[in-house]
């Protein structure tokens, strides 16, 4: 779907859209998707056309690309879980042929994994210097968690930290840096605990500790900071888009 803030219409941008998921703009504007249902990162062009960008890595197929986000240099950074091959929900069901993983795509290079020993990578972000890449481990036991390594040189990540240890059974799903290096993440519900309280969008310093709360009427799966002065929150959640002025603006 598209909103425009000028008319403050909605209407249908691509149908079918390949059960997308996560999108980013490149460094010249155009969109970058992540479709579940052909398990592949697709661009559209100026004129419309989809260009394929990465659909296998080592000659397999790719599990179901999720969420993504575009590096100063060009590179193009997403999570690869399962979610849209576990079922016939969010995709088509079929066996994996990778491990869940983190990908790299850079501008004039081969894919590369750079990270595969989490279960269920989401959302994933840089912070403003892009000297740390944020992931999230939605399927990590027993609670989910967000997790950061000290980014180097051709996509190298070290010193691998934990961030966040979502003990009061939220779940985290998107997630965004704002130019203070604050984490704004999509939060609700992990299913086993009742919701009350935790739908919407948690803040964290970068240390990891919670300084606030946006409460919303459901959950939050994925947002970004837009608007002209990029100090308007956009939250994606369950059935609604939401959006709220902040006095911050997102990470350039």
């Amino acid at each position: 779907l598209r909103w425009d803030e000028c008319s403050g219409a909605t209407s249908v941008f691509r149908a079918p859209a390949a059960n997308a998921n996560g999108h980013t703009r490149d460094r010249q504007g155009r969109l970058v998707s992540c479709e579940h249902l052909t398990r592949r990162i697709t661009r559209t062009e100026y004129d419309g056309r989809i260009s394929v960008l990465a659909e296998r890595y080592d000659g397999k197929r790719l599990n179901s690309p999720n969420d993504i986000v575009c590096a100063s240099d060009g590179s193009l950074w997403f999570t690869d879980p399962s979610f849209g091959i576990d079922s016939d929900w969010e995709g088509d069901r079929a066996t994996a042929e990778l491990p869940h993983a983190v990908y790299r795509l850079p501008p004039d290079g081969p894919l590369q994994q750079v990270l595969a020993d989490l279960k269920g990578p989401n959302g994933l972000a840089f912070s403003p210097d892009e000297s740390e890449l944020y992931v999230v481990e939605s399927r990590a036991e027993p609670h989910r968690r967000l997790w950061a390594w000290r980014a180097g040189a051709n996509g190298a990540l070290t010193n691998k930290r934990l961030v966040i240890d979502a003990a009061d059974g939220g779940a985290l799903d998107g997630i965004a840096v704002d130019a203070q290096g604050h984490v704004w993440c999509g939060w609700g519900s992990n299913g086993r605990v009742p919701s009350a309280g935790l739908d919407g969008v948690r803040v964290f310093e970068a240390s990891g500790r919670a300084i606030g709360h946006i409460h919303l009427p459901e959950r939050c799966a994925n947002l970004c900071f837009g608007g002209a002065k990029g100090n308007r929150l956009f939250m994606a959640s369950s059935h609604s888009l939401y959006a709220l002025y902040v006095n911050v603006q997102g990470a350039a």
